[in-house]
């Protein structure tokens, strides 16, 4: 079972083809059409979701973004400038926050989302990598020229691929993660963006659906079980060995501790920064699609079928905690001190840690 990010983004690049050769008249592309604003966006499925500040932020299908201030507000539908699918979320500081998704689209905020500007989509991406790696190559960098020949071969499929996920370690410093291993680092608030697909140990292009990182450590987990980590000292993303080979939707990184979670329940943990890992009981077959951590450093886990576990800071036993919620789930974030924001199929949904709301 794939989780939505995981569906929306392989299905995202085949649509494409689809639509390059048949595309109806009435067509409208949506990279220059804006999310519509409707009561329906608060029931539409919401595919990921993240903390910001005192308030949640939720982004969904159509381009649809809901911001909830505080725990006692209520949701609101913001403006967004494309109506492509948007597939993660994420808020470095209150302020500052990114969307990404279909399309190749790349969103920002600095006002702790209330507003979005779009800040790359699949077209600049690509046309930024080809010109990155076209300069490298004519120096004789032979790492450069064979990934701009591969640039150059996927010219008319790339620009459509997906961002499945972002992750900013600061206002500054962050990643881009997508299909056919797309990963691109800025260290300038997004202002330019270096394309390092070279610098990973991913020669298969697998799909990279995560990324989160804790300091120096930074982490990407993806397709078939690849987890790559971030050598500081080279700038290179190395593999890391890992006793499962299954897809992997996601990864949570507490100091030296780093939690990689997917497909059939599975989910693994390391306690020394990705060195030796061992597998944890889940008693689940659902994928594992989300995770948040709690104010007490508990990290909390949600599965595509609803189900919430956590693993208390410095534990090594996943525990239930809340009841199941009904309907598909996509993502969970922490809202006040005892509750959580759930993404799914029909909206966000409060939960207590004691039950359902």
């Amino acid at each position: 079972m794939r989780t939505a990010r995981a569906w929306l983004g392989v299905m995202c690049v085949l649509g494409i083809a689809v639509n390059a050769t048949a595309m109806p008249a009435q067509f409208e592309d949506p990279l220059h059409q804006p999310a519509q604003i409707t009561p329906m966006s608060l029931h539409s499925p919401v595919l990921a979701i993240a903390q910001a500040g005192t308030g949640v932020v939720a982004v969904g299908q159509r381009g649809h973004i809901l911001r909830k201030s505080s725990p006692t507000a209520t949701w609101v539908q913001v403006a967004v400038p494309v109506s492509s699918d948007l597939v993660a979320v994420s808020f470095p500081s209150p302020d500052h926050g990114w969307a990404v998704g279909h399309d190749g689209v790349v969103l920002s905020s600095s006002d702790g989302g209330q507003s979005w500007q779009r800040r790359l989509d699949g077209h600049t991406a690509w046309q930024a990598a080809v010109s990155y790696y076209e300069g490298r190559a004519a120096k004789g960098d032979e790492a450069a020229a064979r990934q701009l020949n591969y640039l150059k071969k996927v010219a008319a499929q790339a620009p459509a691929w997906p961002f499945l996920d972002v992750w900013f370690r600061n206002d500054r410093d962050g990643y881009l993660v997508g299909a056919f291993g797309l990963i691109l680092h800025t260290t300038d608030a997004g202002n330019s963006w270096t394309p390092i697909m070279d610098l990973t140990d991913n020669a298969k292009r697998l799909h990279l659906y995560a990324v989160r990182g804790h300091g120096d450590d930074v982490f990407i987990a993806g397709e078939q079980g690849i987890v790559l980590r971030l050598d500081a000292a080279t700038g290179r993303f190395v593999a890391v060995p890992l006793p499962y080979k299954g897809s992997l939707f996601g990864v949570a990184v507490q100091a030296n501790r780093v939690v990689v979670y997917g497909l059939g329940g599975h989910v693994l943990l390391s306690d020394d920064h990705g060195a030796t890992w061992h597998v944890l009981e889940t008693g689940t077959t659902q994928s594992f699609v989300g995770s948040a951590e709690r104010p007490d450093g508990a990290l909390l886990l949600v599965s595509q079928g609803g189900k919430i576990m956590q693993l208390p800071a410095n534990a090594t036993q996943l525990s239930a905690s809340g009841q199941a919620i009904a309907g598909e789930v996509f993502g969970i974030a922490p809202e006040g001190d005892n509750g959580v924001v759930v993404a799914t199929s029909t909206g966000p949904k409060l939960v207590r840690l004691g039950g359902a709301h």
